[in-house]
């Protein structure tokens, strides 16, 4: 059952990141949360009443805190990893390990950030992982797993302290002006609309949800 007003306590392992950081604002100025545990491997420029922030290594995480849901956020690039192997080590293993700890903590809610073509069985390496989480939490004895798949983010990176992503920076503004032609799962949008819809659906939800891009959208700019 969900948790009464203001007494909400939520977990988040990516704040750092473009949707991370949004899902944390949105967290924070929630008047049903009462603590936010952010899980990072680095500090966080930025201090709120509700907030907790974890300094972990992702491969040997401690005994996590008891919380209402989880938000998992990690992600990266193959480029900024360096391999495919780092990048698995990422996008799927920090994330279950995640998603393990906090379930042996109490946690049966959960929101994930996944992406559009997310499929296990997918010839592309990218969707292929990102199919393999979602399968795997699937599998997990979960209340409600809420997965958003976003397709293009409508954002740039700046001041994340990330390298910038050339095909992103070419393919947003194209982006912008032929979104509403292209097909709701692939359509691009915002990064704090992906954060919202998330916060808005995760404490409420029952069994799997899936948020494609076009419900992102829709949900986030209520």
């Amino acid at each position: 059952m969900p948790t009464p007003d203001d007494q909400r306590k939520v977990l988040l392992a990516g704040a750092t990141g473009l949707v991370g950081g949004q899902i944390l604002q949105a967290l924070l100025a929630d008047s049903s949360v009462c603590e936010v545990h952010a899980l990072s491997r680095r500090p966080l420029n930025l201090s709120h009443p509700k907030l907790q922030v974890h300094i972990v290594d992702f491969g040997r995480l401690p005994v996590l805190p008891a919380t209402d849901e989880a938000y998992l956020a990690l992600g990266t690039t193959i480029k900024v990893a360096g391999s495919q192997a780092a990048f698995r080590a990422v996008d799927l293993d920090a994330n279950l390990a995640v998603a393990n700890a906090a379930l042996a903590a109490g946690t049966r809610r959960v929101g994930l950030v996944s992406a559009a073509g997310a499929d296990a069985q997918s010839s592309v390496f990218y969707n292929r992982v990102k199919g393999e989480l979602e399968d795997a939490l699937k599998a997990m004895q979960l209340t409600a797993l809420v997965i958003a798949q976003p397709s293009l983010l409508l954002d740039y990176r700046d001041g994340l302290q990330q390298p910038p992503r050339l095909g992103e920076q070419l393919a947003i503004p194209i982006a912008k002006l032929l979104g509403p032609l292209m097909p709701g799962k692939y359509r691009p949008v915002h990064a704090q609309a992906v954060a919202q819809a998330l916060v808005r659906t995760v404490p409420t939800a029952e069994g799997v949800v899936l948020l494609a891009s076009n419900v992102l959208a829709r949900l986030g700019n209520k």
